[in-house]
């Protein structure tokens, strides 16, 4: 099975969307723990890098490399 790819400041979808009622975050941070940012209100969450691929469904937008 083929890993799923993402960077820093790509914007992805996760499969559950955040209480205030989006579901696309912003990569702010990455490493061992992966930082994201709701594009909605704001905030910003961090999440060990394996949970995070499990919960990515996939990108939305790519960064401008």
């Amino acid at each position: 099975m083929e890993g799923k790819v993402f960077g820093l400041n790509d914007v992805v979808e996760m499969k559950k969307q955040h209480p205030c009622g989006t579901n696309a975050w912003k990569i702010i941070r990455m490493g061992a723990d992966i930082r994201i940012k709701c594009e909605g209100c704001g905030h910003s969450v961090m999440i060990p890098r394996n949970e995070f691929t499990k919960k990515m469904k996939k990108v939305i937008v790519k960064a401008e490399s």
